[in-house]
């Protein structure tokens, strides 16, 4: 089981990362609060692209 929940937040947060990257080239400027917007949007995109995934392998 911890397995399952280690291989799911690697998952996220590799999703997240990769988003997040892709948000922070695409703006003009980093200002603080957008870093933080596209943060947290990129963190709800990963878990939504994990759900898809999942929802695919079946």
């Amino acid at each position: 089981m911890t397995r399952g929940i280690v291989g799911a937040v690697a998952e996220v947060l590799a999703w997240w990362a990769g988003l997040t990257a892709v948000w922070t080239v695409l703006i003009s400027q980093a200002d603080t609060l957008e870093l933080a917007a596209g943060a947290g949007a990129a963190l709800l995109a990963a878990w939504a692209a994990r759900g898809a995934r999942r929802a695919a392998a079946r």
